[in-house]
């Protein structure tokens, strides 16, 4: 069964970062497309960061509300997708899940690692 698992997270003040992690030993075979998604407490699930590797190169895209802020990157060598966050703010407080996988990259996730900002 493929598994998706992030770490990182932890309580850091406004306007510090964290770096998400989310490993799999099945990494290489999800690593193509691979997003990030948060949820906060009585919030819609939201999209965070989309990385695509194709024959282009690759593809990073972001919310557009985050952009600037947050950066989605993959080491390759280390089976790691990876979500920097810079500049948090209290509403970036959720928990963050990674997904890989399918036509829209989400046949898979995560268990999630909670993200908690304070101002």
């Amino acid at each position: 069964q493929v598994q998706l698992v992030e770490s990182g997270g932890g309580s850091v003040q406004a306007g510090g970062s964290l770096r998400l992690s989310c490993a799999s030993s099945e990494y290489t075979a999800l690593r193509n497309c691979m997003k990030w998604f948060r949820q906060a407490p009585g919030k819609e699930r939201e999209w965070v960061a989309t990385i695509r590797t194709g024959v282009i190169g690759v593809i990073r895209s972001y919310a557009d509300s985050l952009k600037g802020r947050f950066t989605i990157s993959q080491d390759n060598a280390k089976n790691t997708l990876y979500l920097q966050m810079n500049s948090l703010k209290p509403d970036d407080t959720a928990m963050y899940y990674c997904t890989a996988a399918g036509p829209s990259c989400t046949d898979y996730w995560g268990q999630g690692t909670q993200v908690t900002v304070s101002s």
